[in-house]
């Protein structure tokens, strides 16, 4: 936020902000207070036990109650940080439930599991600090035998440090913790970004870890073992996902992949079956290319699916990707691995009449799932808000052929597929839509708004019929922001995108019909100019959908 943006937002009433910050972050605060919130109730549970517990702080010192108090906060926390490992939950709960994915806030989750994890390792280590340096030693001093085995029972004494450590709560909980570090270390940025094989090698070591977890506490010396019961359902779920996805690898399908430019790969594939593929748009699948890596999986948009078809576009950024342009044969099969869909951001769009989609570069590919089907909804004559509102089901029918609910239908006759560009506009802008969509595609180069150009025109001549119905306005952006220091360059391009004739309706500079805008977009501008034409078509409430997506800037 410049520091105009600034000024203009600390004008604006209190309550106001306050009232903007709540909607946008205030159910992923209230959420995270449910987490810490029950972090320290466990916690300070068994803090209150142990305290009260004069015989086991007589066999063991203090160390027990700091193990303990750990082990408390350590119940949910490991809970949470294997549940939010979970892609297919995720996935399901987003596409039933609106309200508990605003809660939980799918979105943030990788960061969501880093913050369990750090807190894990933290307590995990106080806890055997708290073992290894305390309970350990006080418990294995002569003086002490006789209050162990008023704790432990007769025969457990004597017990030396030795006997502790050798014993299946001592040794499971040392290994675990070593594996736990191991996992911790090799998920540091630096290693991911060197090899990300071994960040991805290093996770299997959760499944040896989570075992020895549940055998921990079975002995029951302290009090009835806990830590498997919390343990059980969110293990279950990341081993059955994880046992599908190494299936998946083997059941791979064939795909042909295309060098676009540079910078940019194109992976096409076809389900095995003939089938069409059941996603939503928007949504993201886990790419395995065995002649790169077995162990690797990456996750891209579904850039486009019709039918049996799937896309995705890719672009080159990191050894993997790097390693796709060398090692896959251009306009040859080859054998990938695809596990999902799993559920995104973006597939929230027709939660919204009227939204603002940004994309940037290859970040476009959510985007352009969403634009092919809005295209494919005018052909097929449906609805897609209306579907969204009458179903919560995540995925689209799977076939063409099945029947769709027809709520809304959409013009769709000869006549009508004649479209006049100018009358389209005229129309477009005369009554109030129904539905509103503004795209903005900003890339560096003309030559990458040619990945999409066949489909954003089709998008524009569909759009027209629907805006003469006052069904839909879309309104599509593309912005080119290379400089040019050559002033003649510049108006060069100006001129030769902006030519058009009536034979010839496409831009000679980026082959799309609609102009495009050359520099970075200004994007106070285009949304002030947004709210404007809301308030001057009588519209004093309305939720607007803002999608993002783009290459993170450092």
């Amino acid at each position: 936020m410049d520091h105009d943006d600034a000024e203009a937002e600390h004008r604006l009433p209190w309550r106001r902000r306050l009232r903007a910050y709540w909607a946008v972050h205030g159910p992923t605060i209230l959420f995270m207070a449910v987490v810490v919130a029950l972090q320290l109730a466990i916690g300070l549970w068994q803090l209150i036990a142990y305290l009260r517990n004069p015989l086991a702080r007589a066999a063991l010192g203090w160390g027990v109650v700091l193990a303990k108090t750990s082990a408390g906060v350590l119940y949910p926390t490991l809970f949470f940080m294997l549940l939010s490992m979970s892609r297919h939950l995720a996935t399901f709960i987003r596409g039933r439930s609106y309200y508990l994915s605003r809660f939980i806030n799918w979105d943030l989750s990788q960061a969501f599991h880093i913050y369990m994890s750090v807190a894990g390792l933290f307590f995990a280590s106080l806890h055997a600090i708290g073992h290894l340096t305390g309970s350990f030693l006080y418990g294995s001093r002569p003086a002490q035998q006789d209050d162990v085995a008023r704790v432990l029972g007769p025969e457990a004494v004597p017990r030396p440090y030795g006997r502790y450590a050798r014993s299946l709560p001592g040794w499971t909980g040392i290994a675990s913790l070593a594996m736990f570090w191991v996992i911790s270390l090799l998920s540091m940025p630096v290693v991911r970004k060197w090899k990300y094989e071994i960040f991805q090698l290093g996770h299997l070591l959760m499944f040896p870890m989570i075992a020895l977890l549940c055998a921990h506490g079975t002995e029951a010396l302290l009090q009835v073992p806990m830590l498997g019961y919390w343990l059980v359902f969110p293990a279950l779920l990341v081993i059955l996902e994880r046992s599908w996805r190494l299936v998946r690898g083997f059941l791979s399908v064939p795909a042909r992949a295309k060098v676009l430019d540079d910078d940019t790969l194109l992976i096409t594939c076809k389900h095995p079956k003939g089938r069409d593929w059941r996603y939503s748009a928007g949504q993201y699948v886990l790419l395995q290319v065995p002649k790169v890596s077995f162990f690797q999986w990456h996750p891209f948009t579904i850039s486009s699916c019709r039918g049996d078809i799937l896309q995705v576009h890719i672009k080159f950024d990191g050894d993997w990707t790097n390693s796709l342009r060398d090692k896959l044969p251009e306009d040859r099969d080859f054998r990938i691995g695809i596990d999902g869909p799993f559920g995104a951001p973006a597939q929230r769009f027709y939660d919204y009449d009227y939204s603002i989609i940004v994309g940037g570069g290859i970040g476009i590919t959510p985007f352009s799932a969403i634009i092919t089907d809005l295209e494919e909804s005018y052909t097929e004559r449906r609805d897609p808000w209306e579907e969204r509102r009458r179903s919560r089901s995540l995925s689209r029918p799977g076939s063409r052929s099945q029947s769709r609910p027809n709520s809304t239908t959409y013009p769709a006759s000869d006549e009508q597929l004649q479209i006049d560009d100018k009358a389209d506009m005229t129309a477009s802008r005369s009554q109030q839509p129904e539905r509103r969509v503004d795209l903005h595609w900003t890339v560096r180069e003309r030559n990458n708004l040619l990945w999409f150009s066949d489909l954003l025109n089709r998008a524009v001549d569909g759009a027209g019929p629907l805006a003469r119905h006052g069904n839909l306005d879309l309104n599509i952006n593309t912005h080119i922001t290379a400089k040019r220091k050559n002033i003649s360059t510049h108006i060069f391009r100006y001129l030769l995108d902006s030519y058009r004739t009536p034979t010839a309706p496409y831009s000679a500079l980026t082959g799309l019909k609609q102009p495009s805008h050359f520099g970075r977009p200004d994007f106070d501008a285009i949304l002030d100019q947004h709210y404007n034409d809301l308030v001057n078509a009588g519209i004093k409430e309305k939720k607007v959908g803002v999608f993002v997506s783009a290459a993170s800037i450092k």
